[in-house]
């Protein structure tokens, strides 16, 4: 019997499980231990909407403070969970007694990877983008006229430089990979966001080492120097190379953990009263393990959890969908394109959008939408249904996608 539903993390997957188990008839006790002092919040949107300062702080959050209220759960903002005991069942954190609990789930995310300290990580103006204080740092910093370098050319990095070009800074993109986005795309996708970037003037730099990062008197960032020795000037440097699953408390709890803390289907790790979802799971998919970065693994993975808590034996069963907005440009993804052995371009309707399908041995698996919608949408009702869809279908522009509904 659950009585204690204890959720450790404040984000998309939290507090998804939160919402479920009251939408799922559960009436027991329900606390938040969220380490920020701030109300939880969509992180996707920092380095897009929010920086640009299309979307302000209430609209971030992800559910006003009224709603826990009203909802009756216990929020505890500024508290760490520090370790866990299995057999007592007690979450102990930062601040005030133990928490007893009858489920626990870990909903704590991801951190974003730094670079060394003997390479220049820890300078300031050096920053990375996970958080709402990395955020406003780099909004109170991005001036026009300021000299940004960003280290990885992934979506993350990205926007960033986008969000910078706009402001009118200049801007380089350091790439270690032979192209940008290398491990989320296909070449043709990289193609259009690097013609994209430098019609905005950003200078992008592929296959490219960075050797260290100098300082100027202060210990502020100063130059960006290349494995070439070419020296980039930089007052602000934002690092985006990935992103490491936080499983420390898992490890703690000697729970089984590989690359994130593995669970299966019903997001159950090797306790079977501690659950996880979201960015820190390894969750099956597709025959294997994998970690889906993505706030619709996080919603329908902590749905699942909440779930099968209030005894619905539900299994998880991801539908991958992705976005990115850059400049005029929006990205959306529908599907996992692990394993793809062909591409196949459409142009769109509107001008400009183009849609990018990924095939493996014939089947379709994902797309990337460039400014095309409707084909985005219609894409993700195919791949959830299963429909067939070939290549010869997709690369002929007379064939209409919608007669296969």
């Amino acid at each position: 019997m659950v009585d204690r539903v204890v959720i450790v993390g404040g984000s998309h997957a939290g507090v998804s499980v939160a919402d479920h188990l009251r939408k799922d008839g559960f009436s027991g006790a329900i606390s938040m231990i969220c380490a920020e002092n701030e109300l939880p919040y969509q992180r996707p949107p920092l380095s897009k909407a929010y920086m640009a300062g299309d979307m302000t702080l209430e609209r971030l959050h992800l559910r006003p403070a009224q709603w826990y209220e009203d909802n009756k759960i216990d929020l505890r903002l500024g508290v760490t969970a520090t370790s866990i005991n299995r057999s007592a069942q007690l979450l102990h954190v930062s601040e005030g007694e133990p928490v007893a609990y009858d489920a626990l789930v870990l909903a704590t995310g991801a951190t974003p990877r730094t670079l060394p300290e003997n390479v220049g990580g820890n300078l300031k103006n050096v920053h990375v983008m996970r958080d709402l204080a990395d955020a406003h740092s780099l909004m109170a910093k991005m001036k026009s006229g300021a000299d940004l370098v960003v280290i990885g050319g992934g979506y993350i990095g990205l926007e960033a430089a986008a969000e910078a070009a706009k402001k009118e800074l200049h801007v380089t993109v350091v790439e270690a990979a032979d192209r940008i986005l290398r491990r989320v795309a296909s070449a043709e996708t990289s193609d259009v966001f690097r013609a994209l970037h430098e019609r905005h003037g950003v200078t992008i730099l592929e296959n490219t080492q960075i050797a260290s990062i100098t300082a100027d008197e202060s210990g502020a960032c100063r130059n960006v120097v290349l494995a070439t020795g070419q020296e980039i000037r930089a007052n602000i440097v934002i690092v985006g190379i990935g992103i490491a699953p936080n499983v420390d408390l898992a490890l703690g709890a000697e729970l089984l953990v590989d690359g994130g803390i593995v669970v299966d289907q019903h997001g159950r790790t090797t306790d079977p009263n501690i659950y996880a979802c979201g960015d820190c799971t390894k969750l099956p998919f597709g025959g294997e393990r994998i970690r889906l970065e993505s706030v619709q693994n996080a919603n329908d993975q902590g749905a699942v959890v909440a779930g099968h808590i209030a005894g619905h034996d539900v299994a998880y069963n991801p539908e991958p969908w992705f976005w990115s907005d850059q400049y005029d440009m929006k990205l959306q993804i529908a599907g996992l394109n692990r394993g793809y052995d062909k591409i196949v371009t459409r142009a769109g309707k509107r001008q400009g959008s183009m849609s990018h399908f990924y095939f493996a041995k014939g089947k379709f698996i994902a797309v990337d939408c460039m400014n095309d919608g409707a084909v985005y949408a219609l894409s993700r009702r195919l791949l959830a249904a299963g429909t067939p869809l070939t290549p010869e279908q997709v690369a002929d522009k007379e064939f209409d996608l919608k007669s296969l509904l």
